[in-house]
Formats: C-alpha cells, structure tokens, sequence
C-alpha cells in the first residue's frame, strides 16, 4: 500500500474505533485489556500517546526512560490520559487524523492502531474488526521484521496461510486462520491462537507467549 493509504486506513480504523468507545460503560473503560496489565483506557491513552509523539519527542523519552521502553510507554500513557474516560476519549479523537509517529515506518502504526484496537474489542466482545486490507499489509509488514512485535521470530518455521486473503508465508507446519488472528498471534496476543487451525498451532502457541 502506498504511505498516503497507509495513513488513511490508520486514520479509519482510529475513527472506528472512537465510534466503538463512546458507547463503553465506566466499567467497560476498566476492563482489562490483551495489552498486559492495562485497562482499555489506559490502552486508549497508549494510542493518544503514540500519534501525539515524534521522532525527537521519542528519543528524548526513550533516553530519559534510559531505553526502557516498558517505562516510556508507561509514562507516555499517563501523559495522555485523562481524569476519566470521557476526557481519555476526547483526547483520543483530537489525534485520529495525526501524521505523527516516531518512525518513517508506517505499516507499524497501521499495526499500532489494529492491534490495541482488538486489545480492546475482544476483552469486550466487540465484534467489529479492521479492513482485510489493512490487515493483511499489518501482516506483511510483522511477518518481516522484529519491529514493534517480534512478528518475524514468531512466524519462523511455520508455514501461515490466512483463509479469508492472499497473506500466506514461510515454509514448515501449517497454520491456517483469518488474517486477524494471525496478526494478533504474531503479535503475542496467544488468545488468538484459539482461531487458528493446522498442525502447526501447539507450538505457534508457545513461540508466541514466550
């Protein structure tokens, strides 16, 4: 996908999401998410933080965190959230349409927005789910590189075939499922092994929780 559709899928998929959050309850905000300990505002929050922040303005962050990128994340989303979740959401739609990032590699934000944005939804059992098509360039992109996830450690030695498009990669047992649920697998979230199928799936499992 070209950089200016790239940025107009994040910009969807953001606009989508924020729809889906206005009609959370307080103790939907709490729920925690697939992203570690954090509750689905702080995830919000996270999101915030991610489109709000440069280049410089993470370096800087990430050298003050002395490169601990667990401690700048934490940091990061209390910048940005708010004093409730009305306030979290708000901040969260000021940035939907931002060319921020701290990097020039722009599938990863797709994959930013994609992943948390199931972090959430599944947790909630919401049911909406991103573009095929800005998946599937989510999955390129993981399945190439240890980025933002450890996408290509994960993917090695299995042979992945989405079933509902053309994503289909590497040599070595099968795993079958949609596109979704292998980018989320690769992307550490082993819930979504539950989705998968093929005799590959027990130590795709593993590899991903490791």
């Amino acid at each position: 996908m070209p950089r200016a559709d790239i940025w107009a899928a994040i910009h969807r998929e953001r606009a989508a999401l924020a729809d889906e959050l206005a009609e959370l309850t307080p103790d939907q905000w709490a729920t925690r998410s697939l992203c570690g300990q954090w509750t689905v505002e702080e995830v919000v929050a996270h999101l915030t933080a991610a489109a709000s922040t440069g280049r410089w303005r993470w370096i800087r962050s990430m050298a003050g965190a002395r490169f601990d990128a667990d401690l700048h994340n934490q940091r990061r989303m209390l910048e940005y959230r708010g004093a409730g979740p009305d306030e979290t959401l708000a901040r969260f739609r000021a940035v939907v349409t931002n060319t921020t990032a701290p990097s020039g590699h722009t599938p990863a934000w797709l994959g930013e927005v994609v992943v948390h944005g199931q972090d959430i939804r599944r947790p909630l059992g919401l049911f909406a789910t991103p573009e095929l098509t800005a998946v599937t360039e989510v999955a390129r992109f993981f399945a190439e590189r240890d980025f933002t996830v450890a996408g290509r450690t994960v993917r090695a030695g299995f042979h992945l075939v989405a079933t509902d498009g053309p994503f289909d990669i590497g040599t070595g047992p099968e795993v079958r499922g949609s596109t979704l649920a292998l980018v989320m697998t690769m992307a550490g979230r082993t819930d979504y092994c539950d989705d998968l199928t093929g005799p590959g799936v027990p130590a795709l499992r593993s590899r991903s929780a490791g």
